[in-house]
C-alpha cells in the first residue's frame, strides 16, 4: 500500500492542517468582533462570516479524522467522504438563504461562496472516495481541499477586516 492511502504517514500533514485552521478561525473571530457592526450593516456579510468559518472548519475536522490513531483506512474515507459531503451541501444551502445585497452579483457569489465550498468539500469527496477504493490519489486530495479552504478563507477574511472599512 502506498503513501496515499495509509493515515498513519499523514499525521504531521493532520496536525499541521488542525493548527493552522485552528489559528485561522481564531483570526477570523477576531475580524468579526472588531467589524461586527460594519459586518451587521451590510446584507450579505454575516452569511459571508459563517460560510468563513465553515472554511476554516472543514481542514480543521479533516485533520482531526486524519489523526486519529489506528483507524481503519475504509472508516477514514467514510467519514472524509460525508464530511465533504454534509459540509459542502451545508455551504449551498446557506448561500441559497443568504440575504443579497445590491454589491452582491452571480458572479461574485459563485466566485466567493459556491466555488470554495466545491473545491474545498469536492476535494475531500473524491478524498474519501478514493482512499476506499485504494486508486485515484487517495488522501493526496486532502491538499487542493485544505489549500482551498485556507486561501479562500483568508481572502474572505480579508474582506470582513480591511476591506469593509473602504
Amino acid at each position: 500500500m502506498t503513501i496515499a492511502y495509509t493515515a498513519d504517514s499523514w499525521t504531521d500533514f493532520g496536525a499541521a492542517v488542525v493548527t493552522a485552521a485552528a489559528g485561522l478561525a481564531g483570526l477570523l473571530f477576531i475580524a468579526v468582533s472588531i467589524n461586527l457592526r460594519q459586518i451587521l450593516d451590510v446584507k450579505s456579510l454575516p452569511s459571508r462570516a459563517a460560510q468563513t468559518l465553515i472554511l476554516f472548519a472543514t481542514p480543521l475536522i479533516a485533520g482531526v479524522l486524519l489523526i486519529v490513531p489506528g483507524q481503519a483506512r475504509v472508516a477514514l474515507a467514510l467519514e472524509l467522504l460525508a464530511t465533504g459531503l454534509v459540509i459542502g451541501g451545508f455551504q449551498v444551502y446557506l448561500d441559497l438563504t443568504a440575504e443579497r445585497g445590491d454589491e452582491d452579483t452571480l458572479s461574485r457569489r459563485m466566485l466567493g461562496r459556491v466555488l470554495p465550498a466545491i473545491i474545498s468539500c469536492g476535494c475531500l469527496v473524491i478524498c474519501g472516495a478514493t482512499l476506499a477504493g485504494q486508486a485515484g490519489g487517495g488522501l493526496y486530495w486532502l491538499v487542493p481541499s485544505v489549500l482551498s479552504a485556507i486561501v479562500f478563507g483568508l481572502i474572505n477574511v480579508w474582506v470582513l477586516l480591511v476591506e469593509i472599512l473602504r
